[in-house]
């Protein structure tokens, strides 16, 4: 049964001892993936549960602000993926408590007084506690004291940069979508419940499935040439705006994907819009008119492009 945990403070959950990784991991990206895989092998080798310690919100959104920081993933699909590896998460609720508690006290609280850590994992260059003034060579300070070992995970490079959060972050922004796909191991995606919008798309002729970006700024903006999975549907070629819709006065982001040829209703369900290719930037018209022809362009643009794609979706 999977271990869940969100407290600092509490009873020791792994009495017998557990192997541990510790990070933000926003994303859940292939150096992430890595890191995760090679505890499990240790876990299983040392006959231990494997644990992974994560933050909601992760510390750079808390500092941030949360419609500051453009997040990866959101909290249910990070957990999702660490789940396939672990044995147990603590999603420790970052706040101005736990960003002032000092690294020695975390390492005491958690990992020994809650985990009962025996092997310790993180990635590379990795700071914890108040004012990020744990490092490894306190967390082998503090192994030697209470009977762990602490390791850093070798950088995961590719074509010679490390695989890294803001690298993909950098990526998506610049709309390089196939290089954050590579880092990623998988499509940028965003997901959610279908809500009721204001009915201008199909006013216009481009109904469109709206979805709330609920937990954070997104790391897209603009206009994308999307699949659309959910509801029945898989890979269905769409065209999608991410934005604020400045011409008719939206202040929220919102993500509206109208799917080609498709009529049915959506309302309600849950979808998965894989981000393909960046069209253009998000801008304000100066009358409807002039959007909706722009729109016949984005639509023809956004065809064309996934005609030419295999419509396939990893995990």
């Amino acid at each position: 049964m999977m271990i869940r945990f969100r407290d600092t403070l509490g009873p020791c959950l792994t009495p017998g001892g557990s192997v541990v990784t510790l990070g933000a991991f926003d994303g859940v990206h292939r150096g992430h993936r890595a890191l995760l895989a090679h505890v499990r092998g240790r876990a299983d080798a040392l006959d231990l549960p494997a644990i992974a310690l994560t933050f909601e919100p992760v510390p750079r959104q808390f500092f941030a602000g949360r419609r500051s920081f453009a997040r990866l993933s959101s909290p249910g699909e990070k957990c999702r993926r660490i789940a396939e590896f672990v044995d147990g998460i603590g999603l420790l609720h970052f706040d101005a408590t736990l960003a002032a508690m000092s690294a020695e006290d975390f390492i005491e609280r958690v990992l020994v007084g809650r985990l009962a850590v025996r092997e310790l994992w993180v990635g590379p260059a990795f700071r914890f506690g108040h004012a990020r003034r744990g490092d490894i060579a306190l967390l082998h300070a503090f192994g030697s004291r209470h009977g762990f070992t602490a390791h850093e995970s070798a950088p995961m490079d590719d074509s010679g940069e490390r695989i890294s959060s803001s690298r993909i972050r950098k990526a998506l922004a610049g709309g390089a979508f196939d290089e954050a796909a590579d880092l990623l191991g998988r499509r940028f995606s965003m997901g959610g419940h279908v809500v009721h919008g204001l009915r201008l798309g199909r006013k216009l002729g481009y109904p469109t499935a709206n979805l709330r970006v609920p937990w954070g700024a997104p790391p897209v903006t603009g206009i994308c040439a999307v699949r659309v999975t959910g509801a029945g549907l898989e890979q269905w070629p769409s065209v999608a705006s991410l934005g604020t819709r400045p011409t008719v006065g939206g202040v929220e982001p919102l993500l509206e994907a109208h799917l080609f040829d498709y009529d049915g209703d959506l309302y309600g369900h849950r979808l998965e819009v894989d981000f393909i290719a960046k069209l253009r930037d998000e801008v304000r018209f100066d009358s409807l008119d002039a959007m909706v022809e722009q729109i016949h362009r984005d639509a023809a643009e956004a065809r064309a492009i996934l005609a030419g794609l295999p419509a396939s979706r990893p995990p």
